[in-house]
């Protein structure tokens, strides 16, 4: 069992301590064996639970302040596998419900959630954006906890807008220092950039020059649709809206970095990107993967409480005094 600050189990030693200075000071029984009744005699021993309740809630205690845990643990995995930056745009356009009775975001995290459970032992980060970008999840091989983080994402998290180029920006900063060839960029995004210092094709060729595909899912498709949005006077609401995508910007981002550009929905092409990832120059990989450990050191602390409970009712019950 491992322990968080294993020096202070040292304490211990003053449990002995503590019940060899009380027998002395207080001897268990005082009067000779002659003087003592038979009866008493077979209970001699029963004066001797409450002080052992109390030895037992400081030995819990000190156990407690020592921070023990149980289960978890560390392991080094090692393969061969690509490094990965995901950029999804949660923008308030991808609020529009084009994919009814989904809207775009939620199409996208579809697409980046299946798309994570078909790699099998590449390093992979999220990165989300909108007026701004933000980095949600380091390159990691847990997979458990990217699904979770793709499937909160919300809009209203970043400022409005959408800033593809700052986007793309923020995705190649996170696959830089990662050592190896092959480095994937998977954008998802409706295609209208609107925001940002960085644009779009920029950010292209800065992929371009660092050797990263880009591959980019537009998610969309221009029609009338109902989209949510917040009303001053009635809250959130639906209205009918005229939306459009542009496919133009991630068609060149696509092919200025080599990469391949395809439409949400379609399963073939979705595979078309898994195959062709695979086929990428692989890279040596280490990491390390952490479990979680259970924390023991409140059970410890209910079991000191309760053993000092029992003690309290020991010592004030006629059954437990010397006779």
């Amino acid at each position: 069992m491992p322990f968080t600050r294993p020096w202070l189990l040292a304490l211990l030693v003053l449990v002995p301590l503590w019940l060899w200075w009380r027998r002395r000071r207080v001897p268990l029984v005082a009067a000779s064996a002659l003087a003592v009744p038979v009866q008493a005699k077979r209970r001699s021993w029963w004066p001797a639970v409450p002080i052992a309740l109390r030895a037992l809630a400081y030995t819990a205690w000190i156990t407690a302040a020592a921070g023990p845990t149980f289960g978890g643990r560390e392991l080094e995995l090692r393969g061969e596998g690509i490094a990965i930056a995901l950029a999804i745009d949660v923008s308030s356009s991808m609020l529009a419900e084009d994919f009814a009775p989904s809207n775009r975001l939620e199409v996208a995290k579809r697409q980046a959630i299946s798309f994570v459970r078909g790699r099998r032992s590449d390093r992979i980060g999220l990165v989300t954006f909108a007026g701004e970008a933000l980095t949600q999840v380091p390159l990691t091989l847990d997979y458990g906890i990217l699904e979770q983080s793709i499937g909160s994402l919300r809009v209203g998290v970043l400022e409005d807008g959408t800033a593809i180029g700052t986007g793309l920006a923020t995705a190649l900063n996170r696959l830089k220092p990662v050592p190896g060839k092959s480095k994937v960029v998977l954008l998802l995004t409706d295609g209208e950039n609107n925001r940002g210092a960085i644009d779009p094709l920029t950010a292209a060729d800065l992929a371009r020059a660092m050797g990263v595909r880009v591959y980019t899912v537009l998610v969309g498709r221009p029609a009338v649709v109902p989209v949510e949005v917040l009303d001053p006077k009635l809250g959130r609401t639906r209205v009918m809206q005229e939306v459009s995508v542009d496919d133009r910007p991630l068609i060149e981002i696509a092919r200025r970095t080599h990469g391949r550009f395809f439409r949400a929905g379609d399963a073939a092409s979705l595979a078309n990107i898994y195959s062709e990832i695979d086929h990428l120059e692989r890279a040596p990989i280490r990491a390390l993967v952490y479990r979680e450990y259970r924390d023991l050191g409140p059970l410890l602390l209910a079991l000191a409480a309760i053993l000092l409970a029992f003690h309290s009712w020991s010592n004030a019950t006629w059954a437990f005094r010397v006779p």
